[in-house]
């Protein structure tokens, strides 16, 4: 990419006429970095997006029936989680009003209804933090709604990716001298992600960054970790990925049951996050490929393939 500045500009009506425009933005992008990946994450849903304004929702068949269907709060609102298409995580939460999801249906933009600002809202107008979404689901009780989607930038005002990053445990050690007791600590800050929900595979993937980490540490004599030494030792690593691959494939052809096949691979995704960490590498790339490949062949998807460098 040559350049590094560019701008965007498209239609938002921030005061909710007949008609309103789709959520939209204008922004100016100073690295090359950001640009790169608001064009790969957003650009095809912002041109289509601004290409033609949001329909009343009388004039979507089904819109009316399906917003009348919801079971609205006495400020005629319901709660909206937006939880992350690839990972799992829970991002954020806001309440949308029937034009927001209006609007949000129409558009694929996470769009609200500001209590504080009084208003219609759409995450990213301000900040260029646009969440996009990819499938809308509904609780059984009708009253509240998650927007499954792919965020472009933190979902949090505070800047952080997720507004969930203070935890809350019951610890041992209490009060001086009370040996038997426990204490309720709630720990957590925006800038770090020390305390953020994680999914199994975040924290597996958590643990072996820290492994890493304390590898740049002075030894304190003690024995490291199997993934410390997997860490420094790439060949030891590699065998091993290719020796669990071997075993799972063989839980099959020796019908070996379930659970054998279930530890085997979990043997081979552990050895091979480890790989990935090693490669740089996150667990939500991997995600976001295969999620790229559920509506492609995968044997076009190999044929489509760059050839490997020689």
């Amino acid at each position: 990419m040559q350049t590094s500045r560019v701008q965007y500009a498209v239609h938002c009506n921030l005061f909710g006429t007949f008609r309103p425009r789709p959520c939209a933005f204008v922004r100016r992008f100073s690295s090359k970095q950001q640009v790169r990946r608001v064009r790969i994450n957003a650009s095809a849903s912002l041109t289509a997006a601004g290409e033609k304004a949001v329909k009343p929702e009388h004039d979507v068949p089904g819109m009316t029936t399906f917003l009348e269907s919801l079971k609205w709060d006495k400020n005629n609102l319901v709660a909206v989680i937006v939880q992350h298409i690839d990972t799992g995580e829970v991002l954020m939460q806001a309440f949308a009003d029937r034009a927001a999801i209006n609007e949000t249906i129409q558009t694929g933009l996470a769009t609200f209804y500001s209590r504080s600002r009084g208003g219609r809202w759409c995450k990213g107008e301000t900040s260029g933090h646009f969440i996009k979404v990819q499938n809308i689901f509904t609780d059984c009780d009708r009253d509240s709604i998650i927007y499954l989607s792919d965020p472009i930038g933190p979902a949090c005002h505070t800047g952080a990716r997720t507004c969930w990053f203070r935890e809350v445990q019951l610890v041992a050690g209490g009060a001086q001298g009370q040996t038997d007791s426990s204490v309720v600590l709630h720990e957590g800050a925006h800038n770090n992600r020390d305390h953020v929900p994680r999914t199994t595979l975040q924290a597996l993937e958590r643990t072996i960054a820290q492994r890493r980490e304390a590898l740049q540490q002075p030894s304190d004599g003690s024995k490291p970790s199997w993934t410390a030494r997997l860490l420094g030792n790439p060949e030891l690593l590699c065998k091993k990925i290719r020796e669990e691959a071997g075993e799972l494939c063989q839980t099959l052809e020796a019908n070996e049951g379930r659970e054998r096949a279930a530890s085997e691979m979990a043997d081979l995704l552990y050895h091979s996050m480890v790989l990935l960490n090693l490669q740089g590498v996150e667990i939500e790339e991997v995600l976001r490929v295969l999620r790229n490949r559920f509506t492609q062949s995968g044997i076009e998807e190999k044929a489509s393939r760059p050839p490997k460098p020689q």
